[in-house]
């Protein structure tokens, strides 16, 4: 008998090692690897947008907006497509899986780009200004690679954000606070990743050709996965459950099919998680606000509620989750404009950097380059924000962050209009001496005004919007939630290249040149200042209507004393099983000597 209680106590030994080696895992020694990942991507990601718009009008005989459209369009295709990562990491596979899969994507994109842009016998013969000249196996070779880095990236981040936030324990204060710095710091070093692809990378592919800025992409990405792969003894890789997505379809189906069924007086008949069994979440309260969803929750007559399949009836909490996603669509909405101004700073801005003095003292100064101006706000501002002014903020508000997530995305629409009203303005001067002496053009760094400005306006709104989506959207659907940030930037790009298309329509008819404001290779010859002041125009009209979506906005309500997450379950059962470990423990040693 006293053997197999030393037996048993020397199993609990080991099984009391391995759960001490998992409680190890998560917290910031896991995400240090994300942020490594992070910071490798986005110095080949980042540098070869800014320079696709100079590769492509040079290399590609594109005109100007042929190449602008085309740039905007992939980056509106690369995070529209981070819906399928978060779908996939939500439905099928684990997010850990999900951002390996889409990396090797990434990879081979690259792979392909290097080979187009490093062989000129792929790259089209000149047409005479017009927007593209791709076709054949070249234009095959070309939209394919494209399509491949718009797919890989975009999947990478639709998964690798909601995963990172997964390896902290929220079941405490402390938790909540460091997945809250989580998003800045992943912010952060996305920022330091770009600075070092801006400028060296892109001085590297401006001075020693292109096809040096896909290949040192190619090794960055590969280095940053490599690292991410690393890392996975440390992770918490949570295994995928029910879709957000199908929720949301059940809901409406649901809806749609009980659309002439009476809503009950009582809103306690409509059905809810019974409260006997597990439900690792929180109960949303009923709100009136688009009660024709509410229907998705009727039971059916003489039916047994606990024994409906899920397609049949949906909860109150469910239909929940829904109507928070339709109260941030506005919200969404609002800051589409904002990243429309955002893709003006990565293609026009950097035509005007190609007709500007780029001299540094000795050195030249790629235009490419100049978008670290706003790279490098963020990266100061910061950690500035969080160790400064949100202790300072607090003092006055009482609001734990400061201010408030949606103040902060208010605070970033208006600089962002700011900044391309003092984006046209430079673009008046600059034309100006271009006119007067051709020769003598002004300094490229005139554009680190509209450059420096949109710089701090998207430090508050990016951070501003992943936590508001994170926080407000219930735990079930926060990795789609997160994506809608991604979803805005998306919009914003398409949305770029919607207006250029018709501003030149429009102004085409009206002019007397019968020219559009933005047309052909000479960017003298254009009227970009007005272009930049109808965006700043557009900017404050949206701003007026985002002030009207914040207000109305109604929070989601959650029903008090009924939380009971995984993580609480789980530590409890460990606290249980470590009571009971360490009372056999007692009993098998006391055995052992006797």
């Amino acid at each position: 008998m006293g053997e197999e209680k030393v037996a048993a106590g020397y199993k609990l030994l080991s099984q009391f090692s391995f759960k001490k080696a998992i409680e190890k895992k998560g917290g910031f020694r896991a995400s240090g690897f994300i942020y490594g990942l992070v910071a490798l991507e986005n110095m080949g990601f980042i540098s070869n947008v800014l320079i696709m718009f100079t590769y492509f009008m040079k290399d590609l005989s594109f005109n100007i907006p042929g190449a602008a459209n085309t740039v905007t369009n992939f980056m509106g295709s690369t995070f529209l497509l981070a819906l399928i990562g978060a779908f996939i990491s939500d439905t099928y596979i684990s997010r850990f899986l999900t951002v390996v899969i889409f990396g090797i994507i990434e990879i081979v994109a690259f792979i392909i780009m290097t080979i187009q842009a490093h062989n000129t016998n792929l790259h089209p013969k000149p047409c005479g200004g017009k927007e593209s000249c791709m076709g054949g196996g070249i234009g095959v070779m070309f939209y394919t690679s494209l399509a491949l880095l718009a797919l890989g990236s975009g999947g990478v981040r639709g998964a690798l954000a909601a995963f990172g936030a997964d390896q902290f324990d929220t079941s405490s204060q402390k938790g909540l606070k460091a997945q809250g710095s989580y998003f800045n710091w992943l912010v952060l070093f996305t920022t330091l990743g770009g600075c070092v692809g801006v400028t060296g990378f892109v001085w590297v592919s401006t001075n020693h050709g292109w096809w040096w800025g896909f290949c040192l992409a190619t090794i960055g990405s590969f280095l940053g996965f490599s690292l991410f792969l690393m890392g996975k003894p440390f992770y918490c890789i949570q295994v995928p459950k029910d879709s957000p997505f199908l929720n949301i379809a059940r809901v409406i189906f649901l809806a749609v099919r009980n659309s002439e069924e009476k809503l009950p007086e009582n809103s306690e008949e409509l059905h809810e998680h019974n409260s006997n069994k597990a439900f690792t979440g929180k109960k949303l309260t009923r709100t009136p606000q688009f009660s024709w969803l509410d229907k998705a929750a009727i039971v059916p007559n003489k039916s047994n509620a606990s024994q409906l399949a899920a397609y049949e009836v949906c909860t109150v909490t469910q239909v929940e989750e829904v109507k928070i996603l339709i109260r941030m669509l506005p919200i969404i909405l609002s800051t589409v404009i904002m990243n429309t101004c955002l893709a003006q700073l990565q293609t026009f801005s950097q035509a005007q950097g190609n007709f500007m003095n780029r001299k540094l003292g000795k050195h030249e100064f790629p235009a490419g380059s100049i978008p670290v101006i706003p790279l490098l706000f963020m990266t100061i501002l910061l950690p500035v924000y969080e160790f400064l002014f949100v202790p300072f903020a607090r003092k006055f508000t009482k609001h734990p962050q400061g201010i408030t997530q949606l103040q902060r995305v208010g605070v970033g629409l208006v600089l962002s209009a700011i900044s391309m009203g003092v984006a046209g303005i430079v673009e008046v001067k600059r034309r100006n001496q271009s006119r007067i002496s051709p020769l003598e053009p002004i300094s490229l760094f005139w554009l680190s005004f509209q450059y420096g400005i949109f710089g701090i306006a998207d430090m508050f709104t990016l951070v501003g919007l992943l936590e508001f989506f994170y926080k407000e959207a219930p735990v079930g659907m926060r990795s789609l939630a997160t994506s809608f940030t991604w979803i805005s930037m998306s919009f914003g790009y398409f949305l770029s290249t919607v207006v250029v298309d018709i501003v030149n329509a429009v102004t085409k008819r009206v002019s007397s040149s019968k020219k559009g404001w933005i047309n052909g290779m000479i960017l003298d010859d254009n009227n970009l200042n007005l272009f930049y002041w109808l965006l700043a125009v557009l900017s404050m009209i949206n701003f007026g209507i985002y002030l009207l979506s914040a207000w109305s906005y109604k929070h989601k309500k959650e029903e008090d004393g009924l939380f009971a997450t995984e993580m609480d379950s789980t530590t409890t059962s460990v606290a249980m099983v470590s009571a009971s470990e360490d009372q056999l423990l007692k009993s098998t040693t006391e055995d052992v000597k006797e």
